[in-house]
């Protein structure tokens, strides 16, 4: 049966973010005790993917004997790439599809796999040994340009041959929904020669997404950018916390520092390739043709992304940006093969972000420096 036909025998409104066609994986522990271990969204509620492997479930070649799944992070599933990624797909959905009694009829099994998520506490989904964030959109690099060099062209001259980035901090990622603290660091006041030490006035934030890496690769050996999207396990959202009046202050001339190393939030449940299939569509024509290490037809998702803004004196969230993934110039295979193109090393669990998703049109910008025009 396609994927697009599959039903669950739980009942998954059609508003929802996760039916039997998503599947993400996310790290979790019940309220009521326990140590976190590996589960899958599925509607409303948690399948404990600990449980299915202590009950002999995944028992074909990729992940018989494995016990991947009773664990704290996502790494060693992540680790075993893609052939046991699509086996684990498999069981999960035949598991829960409508015409499968095996946990549709097993009470004891449901009482124990399937936990309301309103029940569970959610973790960070990996180990995030390095993070890496991009500057991928072509947009948002033409609008932060055209603030901060009016006179001159918009993007810098390597920008169209290569995916900028910066190195970020992975020990300051952190799950949405923790409170951030304002950061305080120099910040040099209109009209002043010399700076000050104080609170950020002029704190941002950035809608982008981000990728899990999964086997990797060994040092000195790089990813072909035909073989990248084997590497990739899913995608989360990321918001790159930035504090702009410390970034203008201090990102010259090795970029940012201290304006983006307090915190960046990215959400609990990861979506993996597989899941993203039916979306992959074609990305943005890229002229000058990359060079060849980077030359591969430019695919991407089309993942519509909106951000709402609600403070507390608002009764409701209101809309203020949407965007889509499609938008980015440079796609997560040229991105990766960039990054190894040294014979950097990757390895599972780590992370790399997009850099803002910024569309065409002002109600697409993806950060307050662009919907406010640096006001």
């Amino acid at each position: 049966m396609s994927e697009k036909l599959l039903r669950s025998f739980i009942d998954v409104s059609p508003d929802s973010h996760f039916p039997i066609q998503n599947l993400p994986y996310g790290v979790f522990n019940p309220r009521n005790g326990g140590v976190p271990r590996i589960g899958v969204a599925i509607g409303d509620w948690a399948l404990d993917t600990a449980v299915l492997e202590a009950n002999g479930f995944f028992n074909g070649p990729e992940l018989r004997g494995k016990a991947v799944f009773a664990q704290p992070t996502l790494n060693q599933f992540m680790a075993l790439g893609r052939p046991a990624w699509q086996e684990a797909r498999a069981v999960i959905q035949e598991l829960l599809a409508a015409d499968c009694p095996t946990l549709r009829d097993d009470a004891l099994l449901r009482q124990q796999a399937l936990i309301p998520m309103g029940d569970v506490i959610m973790h960070l989904p990996a180990r995030i040994g390095d993070y890496t964030d991009f500057y991928s959109s072509r947009e948002h690099a033409s609008n932060v340009g055209k603030m901060f060099r009016p006179d001159k062209e918009p993007l810098l001259p390597n920008w169209l041959y290569l995916p900028v980035a910066y190195h970020g901090r992975s020990s300051s990622i952190i799950l949405d929904g923790t409170p951030v603290k304002r950061p305080w660091g120099q910040i040099l006041p209109d009209g002043s020669r010399t700076p000050q030490f104080a609170p950020s006035a002029a704190l941002d934030f950035e809608l982008e997404m981000g990728f899990f890496t999964g086997p990797g690769n060994e040092l000195g050996h790089p990813i072909p950018v035909d073989q990248a999207e084997e590497h990739i396990f899913g995608l989360v959202l990321v918001n790159d916390w930035s504090a702009r009046d410390i970034q203008v202050w201090e990102y010259r001339p090795l970029g940012p520092f201290l304006a983006k190393n307090f915190a960046t939030s990215i959400s609990p449940w990861v979506v993996t390739l597989d899941a993203l299939t039916p979306f992959r569509t074609t990305g943005p024509r890229q002229d000058p043709e990359p060079l060849p290490y980077l030359r591969h037809p430019n695919q991407t998702y089309d993942i519509h992304l909106e951000v709402t803004l609600q403070s507390p004196e608002m009764s409701q969230p209101v809309s203020i940006s949407r965007s889509n993934f499609r938008h980015l110039y440079w796609s997560m295979a040229q991105q990766l093969a960039h990054h190894t193109s040294t014979g950097c090393n990757m390895r599972p669990g780590d992370l790399l972000a997009s850099g803002t998703i910024s569309g065409p049109t002002p109600g697409s910008y993806g950060s307050m420096l662009e919907l406010s025009w640096r006001g």
